[in-house]
Formats: C-alpha cells, structure tokens, sequence
C-alpha cells in the first residue's frame, strides 16, 4: 500500500502517514509470521495428536475448510487453501474415500460438484476445535476478557475489509 499526501497537506498529514507506514509494515510483520506459525508442519502434527486423530496433515486443513464454507467447489477450496486445483481434487477424493465429506452437484450448476462435511467429518473438526481451544487456552489465559474481544472484532473487520471487492468504499 503506498500512501501518497494530497498536495498543501499539513505536517500532521505528513507525521500520522509515516505512522500509518511504519505500522503497516508492524503488520505485515505479524501476519507474515502468523502464516508461517500456521504452516510448520509440527504445529498441525501436534494439533492432531491432541485431538486423537489419525489423518493425514495435508488433509485437515481441506477437512476443516470444508466444514467452514461448505457446500464448497474444489475450486474455491484450492484457492483458499492457497494449493492447485488438481492436488485439492486427488485429496478431496481421499476426504470422500475416508467418509469425512461427500460430493454432490451444486444446484446453482450441476456441473460443479460441491463438497460436503458428512457427521464423521463433523466429529473429527469437532475434536479439532476442542484440541486448538486446549492448546491457546494457556496462551489466552494471559490476555484480559477485552483484549481478546478486541483482537477477535478487530481481526474479523481487517480480514472482512480486505476481502471486500470494492476495497471498503461505499458505491452507492
């Protein structure tokens, strides 16, 4: 993002637009190593284990995404889950083979087949949740009641603003 000063702008203006840099970059610094945290292996390995659950680690987090935005096309999941298409489609196949999920044809278009968590999956992204509640309870156990509501608002406005195609400008 690169913030420009519209021209006679104060040295307010100024000062608040180097703040605002130098907090983005803060930012970015944080999602950054939030992504990476997400993706160390040993983290999913762990959060397996303590659900006692066998699956492969590649999977979860398809199963998990499934059970969150389903019914959901491969497509949209391997975009989601940043994977090609074609790797998303074998290990969606796998999900169905387990009895986690099932694909059926989207009503809007019955050539997309969409997939679905069936009540096995469900338990297994049950135990999921319960084992990442157990495992930041102690993390969280620090933060007071207002400073976790306020990363959870704040968090949710960010990702919802950066997904708004209109880049949070009102159109009308």
């Amino acid at each position: 993002m690169h913030i420009v000063a519209p021209p006679g702008a104060s040295r307010e203006f100024v000062q608040n637009t180097r703040i605002i840099k130098k907090k983005l970059r803060e930012l970015h610094g944080a999602m950054v190593d939030l992504v990476a945290l997400m993706n160390q292996p040993q983290r999913d390995q762990a959060l397996l284990a303590e659900a006692g659950i066998s699956l492969d680690r590649a999977l979860f987090p398809l199963l998990v995404g499934i059970e969150r935005f389903g019914p959901i096309g491969v497509v949209e999941l391997s975009d989601r889950a940043g994977r090609d298409y074609t790797t998303v489609s074998r290990q969606v196949a796998k999900l169905e083979s387990l009895g986690l999920i099932e694909r059926r044809p989207s009503p809007a278009d019955r050539r997309i087949h969409e997939a679905v968590i069936t009540d096995k999956g469900r338990q297994m992204t049950d135990a999921l949740d319960a084992a990442r509640q157990r495992i930041a309870a102690p993390i969280l156990a620090k933060w007071s009641e207002e400073d976790f509501s306020d990363l959870v608002r704040l968090m949710r406005r960010f990702v919802d603003d950066l997904m708004d195609p209109s880049g949070g400008t009102d159109k009308t």
